[in-house]
């Protein structure tokens, strides 16, 4: 992709993207003065971003894409919409990284929604490896590391909760028990996702009132209830 496809692709500035080019922070190859992207590689660079920029910043950008997609659909996401108790893991007993990939992969495919589970378990250790996917607090966001649409036969979102903290290689040197799994068709819906995850985490109570949740309902409705307020405060 050309810049301005590439930047039409990530709902950012092209002028923002053409800087992340020039300091080399994004996968790209210079012909003449003009920059150009590999889909797959640019799909993987927005999601770590995503990880790793300021909540003002996340902030921002992710109220920028909420009005875009109002615009478009006439209404707001809601990621309590995509998960629902039946795919909520309130007691998972994984003890390790790899344990937990397995565990959400195989709860995941109890949906009947995968087509290849054993892909998608093999994308997220490919995730995990060139990067952690937790994100501090206790929380990790897992995807994997190639969007491809052909994974799921629609978007959904599972949730396990271990009964102890696991070492997920967290930035901040903390164990991790809240997951969140993101499986979805369409890139641009999964990036909105991940940061609406990643500011439920770091900006509200979730956290807290899913590890105080007694079932997967009360766990649903910690997440339903963290995103109304969320919403409410980001309307302009």
């Amino acid at each position: 992709m050309d810049l301005k496809s590439a930047a039409a692709h990530l709902h950012i500035k092209e002028n923002d993207l053409r800087h992340f080019a020039q300091r080399e922070e994004v996968p790209s190859v210079k012909r003449g003065d003009a920059y150009f992207f590999e889909h797959r590689l640019l799909d993987e660079w927005a999601q770590r971003r995503l990880m790793t920029i300021s909540d003002k910043q996340l902030t921002g950008e992710h109220r920028l894409a909420m009005a875009e997609r109002r615009h478009a659909d006439g209404h707001d996401l809601h990621v309590a919409d995509l998960l629902s108790p039946s795919v909520i893991a309130p007691s998972l007993t994984s003890k390790t990284r790899a344990g937990v990939l397995r565990d959400m992969t195989d709860f995941a495919d109890s949906t009947g929604l995968l087509y290849d589970p054993e892909t998608l378990f093999a994308e997220l250790q490919a995730r995990e490896e060139v990067a952690s996917t937790a994100a501090g607090g206790g929380a990790a966001f897992l995807h994997p590391r190639y969007h491809d649409p052909y994974l799921f036969q629609e978007t959904f979102l599972a949730l396990g909760r271990t009964v102890r903290p696991v070492f997920f290689g967290a930035q901040d040197g903390t164990g991790t028990d809240i997951f969140f799994l993101i499986c979805c068709t369409d890139h641009a819906l999964h990036l909105h996702i991940l940061a609406r995850l990643c500011l439920l985490a770091h900006g509200t109570a979730l956290l807290q009132e899913l590890r105080e949740a007694p079932d997967a309902e009360a766990m649903h409705e910690a997440v339903r209830k963290a995103e109304d307020e969320f919403i409410c405060h980001q309307r302009p």
